[in-house]
């Protein structure tokens, strides 16, 4: 109840700023402004009717034209605030050029009574100034707006991009380098997506010729019943030694949790790694990977539980931690973890919510260290929300690792 009410609050506030700089600015009272007027109010009830309606069969249809239009009033709104200093900026200028209104005097002869040269200018020309510069602002944010949300949709519709990444852990035994994981997160399969989505992840991943698929969390954005179809070619990844899945916070989201999809997820052939390691033999050396339930299960008695995973463990093995969100690593890097593999922030999906991700997490995307732990953000290969990527490519990432000194993050 308490986020449909923050919703509803950012929501009209933003709408209201909107209808001021769209609508006020733009339009004279009338007909005109009176229509625009309640469309802005359409428009702004339908986000929060799409974000808790868009599961149910009643607001399926919704699902479409709510999240474009949350992707539309978001960069709007960011167009709008970055024009305004250029738009204060016009207004003086404007102002300071204008030619000061004089009223012809005859030389010698008294001035009418009761009338003062005036050295402002007319009242409909300095309304004429500030309808040009909020039509031009206005013009300006709606076309950009439209721009960046076309473009992020093709982004985020097209095929994931096939990230390399080389790893080097210290102490990893020299029979280990070159051992390849496939590290895919934040798929959201939901009300957006379809058959291909999955199909498209699960042939991209199989061409990479893995030894390890490691699924990290937030597969999904609905039940089993919902998008258990959708899901099913996840039994056709192929992979030497396995794929493997942790939970996120979406699965906690669902309406039935996150046990259901495990279960499904093991009779689909992907092992669910839940506050547990495996053993991973190449070549005749040992792999310790390991996996925790996101951190939003502690709010039901679960979560992660780092002692349980590594309670026991060969501190002379590597370990590779797949947990959903980099903020774990915290907790990963004290029990000497060399490599975590999270997702979780999608790279920020739209610029310039990336600025915002690091209050929350300690990484947006791509590799880094946290208190010692080597950490690999994937920019996951779905979207959450409205299906526009901007700035933030979906991504599949093939992860190698190699013997040796580490890499300097960045």
């Amino acid at each position: 109840m308490g986020f449909v009410v923050l919703i509803v609050l950012m929501t009209t506030l933003v709408h209201y700023y909107l209808w001021r700089r769209l609508v006020r600015a733009t339009t004279a009272p009338g007909p005109l402004r009176r229509a625009l007027t309640w469309a802005t109010v359409a428009l702004g009830a339908l986000i929060p009717v799409t974000l808790v309606g868009s599961h149910s069969d009643w607001g399926r249809f919704l699902a479409w034209p709510g999240f474009l239009w949350l992707a539309v009033m978001y960069y709007l709104a960011v167009f709008l605030v970055v024009l305004e200093v250029p738009r204060a900026v016009a207004l003086a200028v404007l102002r300071r050029r204008a030619p000061a209104r004089t009223a012809p005097v005859l030389v010698g002869a008294p001035e009418p009574p009761g009338e003062e040269p005036s050295g402002e200018e007319p009242k409909g020309v300095a309304m004429n100034r500030r309808d040009f510069v909020a039509r031009t602002a206005a013009a300006v944010a709606g076309a950009g707006a439209l721009v960046t949300v076309g473009t992020g949709v093709r982004t985020a519709l097209g095929d994931p991009l096939i990230e390399r990444v080389s790893v080097a852990l210290p102490g990893l035994d020299p029979r280990l380098g070159g051992l390849r994981l496939a590290v895919v997160s934040d798929i959201h399969l939901g009300p957006l997506t379809g058959l291909g989505h999955t199909e498209r992840i699960v042939r991209m991943i199989n061409g990479l010729q893995a030894d390890v698929v490691a699924v990290v969390g937030d597969l999904v954005d609905g039940t089993v019943a919902e998008l258990g179809p959708l899901a099913r070619p996840l039994r056709s990844l192929e992979s030497r030694y396995g794929a493997y899945f942790v939970t996120g916070n979406h699965e906690y989201y669902t309406a039935n949790g996150p046990d259901e999809w495990v279960e499904e997820l093991r009779g689909l052939g992907v092992r669910p790694l839940r506050n547990e390691r495996v053993e991973i033999a190449h070549a005749g050396a040992v792999l310790d990977l390991a996996g925790v339930d996101d951190v939003t299960g502690a709010a039901g008695g679960g979560g992660p539980d780092f002692e349980r995973t590594f309670g026991g463990r060969d501190p002379g093995r590597s370990t590779v931690l797949l947990a959903h969100q980099p903020v774990q690593a915290v907790q990963a890097a004290k029990y000497g973890v060399d490599l975590q593999l999270s997702g979780h922030t999608h790279g920020g999906q739209m610029v310039p919510f990336n600025l915002i991700v690091p209050f929350q997490q300690p990484m947006v995307s791509g590799l880094g260290e946290v208190d010692g732990t080597q950490v690999y953000v994937t920019r996951g290969a779905g979207f959450w929300g409205p299906p526009v990527r901007v700035g933030a490519p979906p991504e599949i990432t093939l992860l190698e690792l190699r013997p040796g000194d580490r890499r300097k993050a960045g």
